[in-house]
């Protein structure tokens, strides 16, 4: 049967259609089966607490299990590229941190950060604490600065490693403060050890690591480096009180593939950002001592694009090289 022009023409539109009328009702469905969230540090770690929190908070408001799968490795390469490939769909995500912005230009990875990832919504941060051993003879920021000008290249700065966040955080802090002090890369378990037995005396650490030896006094703190003081530590001063301009915080969020629906990513960031402003989830972030870091996914796309670039002034300033 041969169609009139006019019959072929409002028939082919009506089909072109379909796929997108298909994909909304699909989005607006969504979820209707078991997500996974990825995370790459593995059981334990930070990031593993993070992603069980929010999925735990995103089951109960959407009504599917959000299903937290480690997969460690590659300083989170593996998962973060797990979820590069997967399909657009929504129903696999990733855990981003603060480390993913560093690698970004510390590591040759396989994927673009930036355009092969889709923010979803952001989820806490948390300072980290420029802590000394008792014997620096420095009891603020400005005397330290003063005693490592005295003393060039004779303070060690520990790190948990060439190139982790521990690194560039004292990196930053060496550019801004125009100082000299010695790296000493350990392995993350052999930090502590080093600083209370002296080997190492300076050390930009997680606050939830720090807080024990801080309030022992074992260790002292001198600033968290984050903009603002820490509820956790309220007498401990910013770093930026005396360096204007100095940041830098552990952060946690959600992306997702690229091309995820744009439906799907509203309707995550919407329940994310209600799960932050439950004082229950609040109290159970300020335990690892974080705070809520609630926003558009614009806000978030903004802030994983100028803390990629951020770092990756650092890394090819100090001319780290990746071990």
């Amino acid at each position: 049967m041969k169609l009139p022009r006019r019959t072929f023409l409002h028939l082919a539109a009506g089909a072109a259609a379909l796929p997108a009328v298909s994909r909304i009702a699909w989005a607006q469905a969504y979820p209707s089966r078991p997500v996974h969230l990825l995370e790459g540090f593995g059981a334990g770690a930070a990031p593993d607490i993070i992603a069980r929190l929010i999925g735990q908070a995103l089951s109960e408001r959407l009504g599917q299990s959000f299903v937290v799968e480690n997969r460690a490795g590659a300083s989170s390469n593996i998962a973060a590229e797990a979820v590069v490939r997967a399909a657009p769909d929504g129903y696999t995500l990733f855990l981003i941190t603060s480390a993913n912005a560093v690698n970004a230009t510390m590591l040759k990875l396989n994927f673009d950060l930036i355009h092969d990832l889709a923010p979803v919504a952001s989820i806490s941060r948390a300072p980290f604490v420029m802590e000394v051993h008792p014997s620096v003879p420095a009891n603020t920021v400005a005397e330290f600065i003063a005693y490592a000008k005295a003393n060039p290249g004779k303070i060690n700065m520990a790190s948990a490693g060439i190139g982790n966040t521990t690194h560039v955080c004292g990196e930053l802090f060496k550019m801004m403060a125009s100082v000299d002090l010695f790296h000493v890369p350990y392995r993350g378990a052999q930090v502590y050890p080093a600083l209370l037995a002296g080997e190492a005396q300076v050390y930009f650490g997680p606050l939830l690591s720090a807080i024990g030896y801080v309030r022992a006094g074992n260790l002292r703190a001198l600033a968290v480096t984050t903009t603002t003081r820490s509820p956790v530590l309220p007498d401990i001063p910013a770093l930026s009180e005396t360096l204007p301009g100095y940041e830098a915080s552990a952060w946690w969020g959600i992306v997702a593939p690229k091309n995820t629906p744009a439906e799907i990513i509203k309707t995550l960031n919407t329940q994310v950002n209600a799960s932050l402003a439950d004082a229950n989830f609040q109290a159970r972030l300020a335990n690892l001592g974080a705070t809520v870091l609630a926003g558009s996914p614009a806000d978030f796309g903004k802030l994983i694009a100028d803390e990629t670039e951020k770092w990756g002034k650092v890394i090819r300033s100090a001319n780290i090289k990746a071990e």
